[in-house]
Order: structure tokens, then sequence, then C-alpha cells
């Protein structure tokens, strides 16, 4: 059964930095696109960022460029989502998923909320 499982979200002033981990539990990681997505009250469910699966590629939402990081480590099956300079508006739930091509979504975390106060 794949698994993916989000963490490291909470509450943080704008301004203020997370990160967001999902751990993967695929025996093929390193043959999948991860990908991060959100979805605040009462609005629909938006792409974030997306690495390929190598690594060599990333993708980003243009509210987001030079402020969040996505990363992968092969070795532990993870993907990170680093978020700087956070602000109000990016507050929803983030979801992690996995695809075997871009934005194909196969397999979906539960989600993790982020909360950022003014």
């Amino acid at each position: 059964q794949v698994q993916l499982v989000e963490s490291g979200g909470g509450l943080v002033q704008a301004g203020g930095s997370l990160r967001l981990s999902c751990a993967v539990s695929l025996r093929t990681f390193s043959r999948y696109f991860m990908e991060w997505f959100r979805q605040a009250p009462g609005k629909e469910r938006e792409f974030v960022a997306a690495i390929s699966w190598s690594g060599s590629s990333t993708y980003y939402k243009d509210s987001v460029k030079g402020r969040f990081t996505i990363s992968r480590d092969g070795a532990k099956n993870t993907v990170y989502l680093q978020m700087n300079n956070l602000k109000p508006e990016d507050t929803a739930v983030y979801y992690c998923a996995a695809g075997i091509t871009l934005f194909s979504g196969d397999y979906w975390g539960q989600g993790t909320q982020v909360t950022v106060s003014s």
C-alpha cells in the first residue's frame, strides 16, 4: 500500500519559515515526479511546486518563486518544501503528491495545515 505522509506544518508569523516533509512508501520513489499542492478555505486546490524524478528540474507557482524551494532525498524517500518569507495568503492545507508524469497525481497524502498570521 502506497503511503504519503506530510509533516512540518504549523502556525507561524508572517515573514517566518517552515519546512514541510513528505515521506513516501514507494519502492520506485526515484521514478516519480513529486509535487506540492495547497488548498485554502473556500478555494480550489492549487499547484505550488514540483520536482522531477531526478531532481534536475523544478517548477513553481509564480507567487512562491524565490520564497519556496522543493527538494528530494532518494535515500530517505522524502520530498521537502522549504518555505521562507511566508505570507498570510500562504495559509492552506498543503498536500504532497506523486506521479509517474508531471501532474498525473497518482498518489496523495492527507495534508498538513500551514497557518500564517499577520
